[in-house]
């Protein structure tokens, strides 16, 4: 239960006074819906509004304040309404308003009577002008204009200054909590109390100190939950599970693994071999043999009498997974089998019978493998794929399947290693850094969306010399639909070009048409699969060695490397296409060039960390994510250290949360909704 002190800050967003529903749409629009959420949503910056009594073309490029009286309008046909007006000296300005609205401007104009104005001072020609004024206000009520004003990161229909007001509200309602950090780092830092530091950095942006301590806590709320969920995981006794080795060593492989393939699994049965479960993330590029690593794992499992499960996010994967397990464990006396939420009947009955009864060794599939009917005999080892899309919460309903069994989380997405602490800090890492022979580096171009004509040329020439390709259709909003009407248009014209060819996926496709397309696509009877970004983990088709990314510039490093890797999975030299944009920013275009210049992923996700900030690097719509609202990735680079050690100390000093300050840290992993932690302790 969340404690009650906050409860003032986790009421909606509708207990602020003046928030309705039509302001509560806008504030949705920014994931604002409690009033925590308003007290969070930092400034991104400020105005310094200068107070003028008179008119000076020095003043051009600043927003000043200044008093101003209305004497003629001037509007051509529809052109905009332009207010002439003179200050106190008789100076001359223009208020330039856009739209040809004359009816409103006029009220809010009126000729002859004097009015406060507020906007950034232009010179025209030989002329001053401000364009649409951010206020224009009778004199009585123009008291609180000037001097610094906060500028907020906004939706339509929402001004900075609203935001401002609805944030002094939430301020006013939180209450005054007891100190969480310790004493004498408090002291170094010379931070204020943490309701101090809110007030201060929404009254002043500048204020680095008060963000440093609002950062530092939402990192030291992190790294303490992380701590808790690790401490609850080895507090646990599971089994220890030594193989014999004479499994893996009637495994007959076609190459030798990799120096890294060969420290990642020593380290995993090492950590099998204990009783306290293993808790192992194996971070790995695309294609560095990952799929080999959790093969070996789940055989000395076997090995030792226990059964595996192999959880993956999607049904296409989780088939996919089945295949390749069942090629590489052919000849050898497992029993496999496949288990997704598509499986209904007899087939179902008879897995999950087998898995009750020992009979199926090693299970794979989605979610399904833990829904509450399936039960296993002895579940000593859950492997996840893609662990990025799974949460803490989801890791644990697995693990709760077996007596407390090892767990080792597998992800392509390659993590920098300054976050890797901050998001998987409850892990042991595994990197598989090196690439198994004969994968082929790809080649990696950048062309412009003026010479798509040539890019489809290209791609014909490639079709009709048995080669397959992608065609990754463009992120155009946060928005399926928009998505999907980019991704019809494009197949929809290369099937013209090419008759029979062309196969389409995107995330609205139920699974099993998803499946039969990606299916076809696989086996070779589609040359081109157009698709949105569903493509972007693990689909394995050696033949596909072509890719075109369009407008590459909307999409995110790490995103475009994922989506690069679809291709060089085969022997055969794989190309990439980066399609851009005429317009393209500084930060796109270092983003493509990187992408030319290496295909080393973990350098990648370094650089995607530095020019995109970490909560978009982990993706807002990925789930069970540490999400940083507070955290800039620099300050990331300096607190995650620290607030690691301050936990630590916590735990190990300060006598957990059930001390003094545990109880006041309890409060900051409700507050920053950290608290499956605390959860996990209770149900631990």
């Amino acid at each position: 239960m969340r404690p009650q002190i906050l409860n003032p800050l986790f009421a909606e967003v509708t207990a602020l006074k003046g928030v309705g529903p039509a302001l509560a749409r806008p504030l949705q629009r920014l994931k604002i819906a409690r009033v925590l959420d308003v007290a969070l949503h930092l400034p991104s910056g400020w105005i310094d509004r200068v107070p003028r009594d008179t008119l000076d073309m020095a003043d051009a490029g600043r927003t000043i304040v200044i008093t101003l009286t209305p004497f003629d309008y001037r509007q051509g046909g529809r052109g905009p309404v332009r207010v002439q007006a003179l200050d106190g000296a008789g100076n001359h300005v223009s208020l330039v308003y856009f739209g040809g609205n004359a009816g409103w401007v006029k009220k809010l104009l009126p000729l002859g009577e004097a009015r406060r104005v507020s906007g950034r001072l232009e010179m025209y020609g030989q002329e001053l002008q401000i364009i649409h004024p951010d206020y224009v206000l009778p004199l009585d009520e123009a008291d609180g204009i000037g001097g610094r004003e906060a500028i907020y990161p906004l939706s339509e229909g929402l001004t900075s200054k609203r935001l401002g007001q609805l944030a002094v509200q939430a301020i006013e309602r939180a209450p005054a909590l007891p100190e969480w950090i310790e004493p004498g780092l408090l002291a170094r830092r010379g931070w204020p109390a943490w309701r101090d530091a809110l007030a201060q950095v929404h009254a002043d942006p500048q204020d680095a100190v008060a963000r440093a301590r609002l950062a530092y806590d939402e990192v030291f709320a992190n790294q303490l939950a992380l701590m808790l969920v690790r401490a609850s995981s080895r507090a646990r006794t599971g089994r220890a599970l030594a193989g014999d080795g004479r499994l893996r060593a009637a495994l007959q492989l076609p190459y030798a693994p990799t120096g890294a393939q060969a420290r990642a699994i020593a380290e995993i049965e090492g950590d099998l071999a204990q009783s306290a479960p293993m808790l192992r993330l194996l971070q790995g590029d695309v294609g560095s043999g990952k799929t080999l690593v959790a093969a070996m794992a789940l055989l000395i499992a076997v090995e030792a009498g226990a059964q595996g499960a192999l959880l993956a996010p999607t049904e296409i994967l989780a088939r996919q997974h089945f295949d390749n397990l069942q090629r590489l464990l052919a000849g050898l006396p497992v029993n496999l089998a496949l288990l997704t939420g598509r499986d209904k009947g007899r087939a179902r009955e008879a897995t999950l019978m087998g898995l009750a009864d020992g009979s199926i060794d090693i299970l794979i599939g989605t979610h399904a493998i833990f829904q509450e009917a399936v039960a296993y005999r002895d579940l000593g080892l859950v492997v996840v794929d893609e662990q990025h899309r799974f949460g803490v919460a989801e890791r644990m309903m697995l693990t709760a399947k077996g007596q407390n069994p090892h767990l080792l989380a597998m992800t392509a997405t390659p993590i920098p290693r300054t976050l890797t602490l901050a998001v998987y800090g409850e892990m042991d890492v595994s990197r598989l850094d090196e690439m198994p022979p004969g994968r082929q580096p790809i080649e990696t171009r950048i062309i412009s969306e003026d010479r798509l004509d040539a890019v489809i040329d290209g791609l014909g020439r490639h079709l009709a010399a048995g080669g397959q390709a992608y065609w990754v259709c463009p992120l155009v909003e946060e928005s399926e639909k928009t998505d999907l009407a980019a991704a019809e248009a494009r197949a929809a014209a290369l099937a013209l070009r090419f008759p029979g060819q062309v196969g389409l996926v995107h995330g609205r496709m139920k699974g099993a048409e998803k499946d039969a397309v990606m299916a076809q696509f696989a086996a070779g009877r589609l040359g081109v699969l157009v698709a949105t970004t569903v493509i972007e983990v693990g689909v394995d088709v050696p033949n596909a060695t072509l890719i075109v990314i369009e407008a590459a510039d909307r999409f995110g490093l790490a995103q475009l490397h994922q989506l690069r890797g679809r291709v060089g999975r085969g022997t055969g030299a794989s190309n990439c296409l980066l399609i851009r944009g005429s317009q393209l920013s500084d930060t796109a275009r270092a983003r493509l060039a990187l992408l030319r210049e290496t295909n080393d992923g973990f350098r990648i996700a370094e650089e995607d960390l530095r020019l995109r900030g970490a909560g978009e690097l982990l993706g807002t719509r990925q789930s069970g994510e540490a999400q940083f609202r507070l955290a800039t990735p620099e300050m990331l680079g300096e607190l995650l250290p620290i607030a690691t050690d301050d936990a630590r100390l916590l735990i190990d000093r300060d006598g957990g949360l059930n001390g003094p300050r545990g109880q006041a840290a309890r409060l900051a992993l409700y507050l920053f909704e950290r608290d499956a932690g605390v959860a996990l302790l209770r149900s631990g």
